[in-house]
């Protein structure tokens, strides 16, 4: 990553955004801007980072994986 020129750089914040504008942006309408930034907070930090299922960790989400693991440490 960093060289100026090479598209596979670029490619999980492309992944990322491509990801919000059609499960998110482009399925809303929004009064104000300060609306818009709230929601997509909302979704970025409520759904996208905690409860999608995310490949790395088996398909199951952060929430239930840390789950799991302070289950298996108790």
């Amino acid at each position: 990553m960093g060289r100026t020129g090479v598209c596979w750089d670029n490619a999980a914040a492309e992944s990322f955004w491509s990801t919000f504008k059609n499960e998110y942006y482009h399925r809303h309408t929004f009064a104000t801007i300060d609306a818009a930034r709230r929601g997509a907070y909302t979704w970025i930090d409520g759904w996208y980072n905690a409860r999608r299922r995310h490949s790395g960790i088996g398909y199951i989400s952060p929430l239930e994986y840390e789950r799991r693991q302070l289950a298996l440490a108790a």
